[in-house]
């Protein structure tokens, strides 16, 4: 439900460029409190920033960057001049302990990473877990992220997803992954680096089965591409070289095998041989993705059958 929180109004009357004027005026207008802000940022298409991420950035007192040099392109264009400081996996513990200093100082920080919504696969969580226990307020600026724009236009199911981040960049490692995460009950969506992605799909393909996939690269961008098709075929058309850009496969859930009740009733009478019906019925129901009611229901009715045979004898 929406909840419009903003104290300022524009005049009905003004195009849409004055009325975003007046908004973005309205915004640094407001006071900043004091606090951890995690700003998401443009995953490609610099346009696709709030303006409230905008009005942030330009009154904090510092941000701290994944790579200041790669940031340094966004707030040029649009003017934010506010001191950065690098934040990435080489220094996180040690920039984490002077964060919490400048916060505790009454500074206001933002965090942004180099694309999309900070710490989704990226660091910080240590640095968020830290000023929650310090009781420093923790405030989240949505907006940009690649994992939903992948995910609704995957035309997968959305209802249940579950998001893997990166994949182990060894073979065996990222095997074992896959096997872990091929249990899960819905969609299944991965950050992937380009030069990876002609390993991980064979091995998603291997592991994960005939499934429904999409590969979506360079998202918002000019070359943005969408490619959808079983594991197979998409491990089979994905080039060994040339992919270029940050790569999202999104994955669909495992669809359940129609077996017929005479091919399960057939696999029962051979489990049966060295298992009770109880555990028979979870396994096959496992195995084929079918209710286990209805494998034991076969069960019973074979062994009614059975009775009403020996007492015709």
């Amino acid at each position: 439900m929406a909840d419009d929180r903003s104290s300022h109004s524009v005049q009905p009357n003004l195009g849409p460029a004055a009325r975003a004027q007046g908004v973005i005026a309205g915004l640094l207008s407001e006071p900043l409190a004091a606090g951890l802000y995690l700003v998401a940022t443009p995953i490609g298409n610099l346009g696709d920033i709030t303006l409230r991420a905008l009005s942030v950035l330009a009154r904090a007192d510092i941000i701290y960057c994944e790579d200041t040099r790669h940031s340094a392109r966004l707030l040029q264009h649009y003017g934010i001049a506010t001191r950065t400081r690098p934040f990435h996996d080489h220094n996180e513990e040690r920039e984490s302990e002077r964060v919490i200093d400048e916060l505790k100082a009454d500074k206001r920080i933002a965090i942004i990473s180099d694309a999309g919504t900070p710490l989704l696969s990226d660091p910080g969580f240590k640095l968020v877990r830290a000023a929650a226990a310090e009781g420093i307020p923790v405030i989240a600026i949505p907006g940009a992220s690649a994992l939903l724009p992948a995910l609704t236009t995957s035309g997968l199911p959305t209802d249940a997803f579950f998001f893997a981040g990166f994949l182990p960049p060894k073979q065996a490692a990222r095997r074992a992954r896959l096997s872990e995460l091929s249990a899960i009950p819905g969609s299944l969506v991965f950050y992937e680096a380009p030069h990876r992605v002609a390993e991980t799909i064979p091995d998603m393909a291997r592991l994960l089965g005939g499934r429904q996939a999409v590969i979506a690269r360079e998202l918002t961008k000019l070359h943005e591409d969408v490619r959808r098709g079983s594991l197979a075929e998409l491990a089979e058309a994905t080039p060994v070289e040339g992919v270029k850009g940050e790569v999202v496969i999104v994955v669909g859930p495992e669809q359940a095998q129609a077996v017929s009740d005479e091919t399960l009733t057939v696999r029962l009478a051979g489990a049966l041989e060295v298992m009770s019906l109880k555990d028979a019925a979870k396994a096959l129901a496992d195995e084929f993705g079918v209710p286990k009611a209805r494998v034991y229901g076969l069960g019973i009715k074979a062994k009614d059958e059975l009775k009403a045979k020996d007492v015709g004898r």
